[in-house]
């Protein structure tokens, strides 16, 4: 999971922070009914996170994703579970990056970036 969050780190420095969290369906269902007014469970939620630290480090956010949603689509999408796991890390940090996927022209611009980050990974496009 670290080298999957580098890689759509890049090319920021080593100097940010970034939490993940993996959570069950009820906590991602709270989080996303809460934080979004959606009332259901989802496979991954960004939250912008503190900024500039004291030490110098830049606190980017934190990723919870939704362990067993993401094991449930990864079938339901015919993918590996490895490779599911890799997509919803690189999509939330994008997502702490500032992209987006609200309006078509931003999400065409993301699935992109998120192509390109998992093709250097080694794993195929997600959107196929």
């Amino acid at each position: 999971m670290t080298r999957w969050a580098v890689a759509a780190l890049a090319p920021l420095r080593s100097s940010t922070v970034l939490s993940v969290r993996v959570v069950g369906r009820a906590r991602s269902r709270s989080l996303n009914a809460h934080y979004r007014q959606k009332d259901k469970p989802t496979n991954v939620l960004s939250f912008g996170g503190a900024g500039r630290l004291p030490d110098g480090r830049c606190h980017l956010g934190e990723l919870v994703i939704c362990a067993p949603i993401v094991a449930r689509e990864a079938r339901e999408q015919r993918k590996t579970l490895l490779s599911h796991w890799a997509h919803m890390t690189v999509h939330g940090v994008l997502h702490l990056r500032g992209f987006d996927h609200e309006v078509e022209a931003d999400a065409v611009k993301m699935a992109a970036r998120e192509i390109q980050i998992l093709d250097r990974l080694g794993f195929s496009d997600p959107y196929r």
